[in-house]
């Protein structure tokens, strides 16, 4: 039976997992990491590209090696959204890439805001506020800064893109990741011409023309096909953001199911049948990668602070679970604003990290540690209820990232969040999805129409129902008031993060 391997590069590392269609099971895995470029000022968050690609050739030669390389049909490529690969008219890359978590672009938001005509006219006209998270103002970001690295700009890619470009050398994009550029106009899944003119109008040239989730980026390059063992014929399926992969491997392809990604990020989001566009522009308005929409919240704050108050008190991850089990739900009421790298959702780009309630009792790692994990979930938390008001409600959510491997996080996920919360079998969602994805689009290649993504996620994901928790009533109460206190701090402060962010680049 074939095989299909699905890639996810993500902010810390690339994973390649590989479905046998047959069993519906993963019999392969491998990962590679790569690093953030260190010393950078504050805000500004890069990748070279040629670390991921080198990260890729890895991980495939290591489940080719794994395998019966000459089952292999398709690959699907899952990547982080938003960041934006600048690259020359021979496809080499100008500069590193600008990450999502990248803050530095707000001057550049507000000249794309400016030029559209305010907020509600940026909505109106693609989906979503311009937010520094986006594609977009990294592109004029470019432009205004390093006027002569913009001048060879002739090709705009996401980073799954370049992957894509990597293994086809064709320049493709399709609907979902490039929704997340605030260059389209998601409700009719065309670029915009209005915030193209507000950037460049040459950018127009240099973006690929748009292709549908269901179509197929290319053929793998004779060459690495030779060189991993594979058939001259695999095919490279569109692939997408890591978010629009992710919905796919945890079967999120039908109205209904709401996930929820614990990892470096926090994303909750949800399959719909049309545009969910938020007035307020908080909830991201994206297209799937699967012909839908996928309305999305997204946090920048989630695993990186657990990791950080875990690296601070020296602990291994067990320690760090067994001193938030000890501590009391609510942290005896010490809260973590927990915005080390800005915030997108809320928007708050110039946040940082304040505790409150710190006295002689809630001093202490385990109450510190509690708080950090509440107070990035209930950041998602926010995001959820926008999510609610704007009807797409949760009955059950399915968790993926590291966040979803602690028992105790889940627990304290069902308890905020007030509904069900259930971990994957198969957690490396995206690369799952990435899979998925590609033997779809082998099964629309080889004259099979009518194939549906729901038909190759059925029976291949699954939920690992032993990890399942359900909310506690008393701490979800608790959580509603330490919820309240958590968005009232955020609202105050905002002003005040854009004047420590001033003094903080001044120094």
């Amino acid at each position: 039976m074939s095989l299909y391997i699905g890639i996810d590069s993500g902010t810390q590392s690339v994973k390649a997992v590989v479905l046998d269609l047959g069993t519906r099971k993963v019999i392969a895995e491998a990962r590679a990491p790569h690093t953030l470029i260190a010393g950078l000022p504050v805000g500004h968050m890069e990748q070279h590209p040629q670390e991921w690609t080198a990260a890729l050739d890895f991980v495939l030669s290591e489940v080719a090696a794994k395998i019966d390389g000459t089952r292999v049909r398709g690959i699907g490529v899952s990547g982080q959204q938003h960041g934006f690969v600048p690259l020359d008219a021979d496809g080499n890359v100008i500069r590193p890439a600008k990450l999502w978590c990248d803050t530095s672009t707000t001057a550049e938001c507000a000249i794309i805001t400016k030029k559209l005509g305010g907020p509600k006219a940026a909505i109106r006209k693609t989906g979503n506020l311009i937010l520094p998270g986006f594609t977009a103002p990294k592109i004029l970001w470019l432009k205004r800064h390093e006027p002569a690295h913009y001048a060879k700009l002739r090709h705009v890619l996401l980073p799954h893109d370049y992957l894509n470009f990597f293994l086809t050398g064709n320049y493709f994009m399709e609907f979902g990741d490039a929704s997340g550029t605030a260059l389209m106009d998601v409700r009719k899944r065309t670029w915009s011409r209005d915030a193209i003119n507000a950037i460049d109008k040459k950018l127009a040239t240099w973006l690929p023309p748009l292709s549908g989730s269901h179509e197929a980026a290319g053929r793998l390059r004779p060459e690495l096909a030779t060189r991993y063992g594979f058939p001259l014929d695999v095919v490279v399926s569109a692939g997408g953001g890591d978010n629009m992969m992710g919905a796919i491997g945890t079967g999120n392809v039908v109205p209904g199911v709401v996930t929820a990604s614990f990892g470096t990020s926090g994303t909750i989001y949800a399959y719909a049948g049309k545009p969910v566009i938020d007035p307020a522009g908080e909830i991201a308005a994206f297209c799937s990668s699967t012909g839908g929409w996928l309305p999305l919240l997204c946090t920048m704050n989630v695993t990186t602070v657990t990791e950080q108050v875990r690296a601070l008190f020296g602990q291994n991850h067990a320690a760090l679970n067994a001193a938030v089990a000890a501590a009391p739900a609510g942290a005896g009421g010490l809260l973590l604003l927990p915005y080390l790298a800005g915030e997108r959702t809320p928007n708050v780009p110039a946040g940082s990290g304040v505790l409150l309630g710190l006295n002689n009792q809630t001093f202490s790692s385990g109450h510190i540690a509690r708080a950090a994990m509440e107070g990035v979930t209930m950041g998602m938390n926010y995001g959820l209820r926008r999510l609610a008001a704007l009807g797409v409600k949760a009955k059950e959510i399915r968790v993926t990232g590291g966040g979803a491997k602690s028992p105790v996080w889940r627990q304290l996920m069902a308890d905020i969040f007030g509904v069900p919360v259930v971990a994957m079998v198969e957690d490396e969602g995206a690369a799952l999805g990435g899979a998925l994805q590609a033997a779809w689009c082998v099964a629309l290649n080889n004259g099979n129409p009518k194939a549906k993504l729901s038909d190759f996620t059925t029976g291949t994901v699954a939920l690992d129902e032993a990890t399942r928790c359900l909310p506690n009533k008393a701490n979800l109460a608790l959580y509603r008031e330490l919820q309240t206190q958590q968005d009232k701090l955020s609202l105050a402060l905002r002003d005040m993060f854009v004047t420590q962010r001033k003094l903080t680049a001044a120094r």
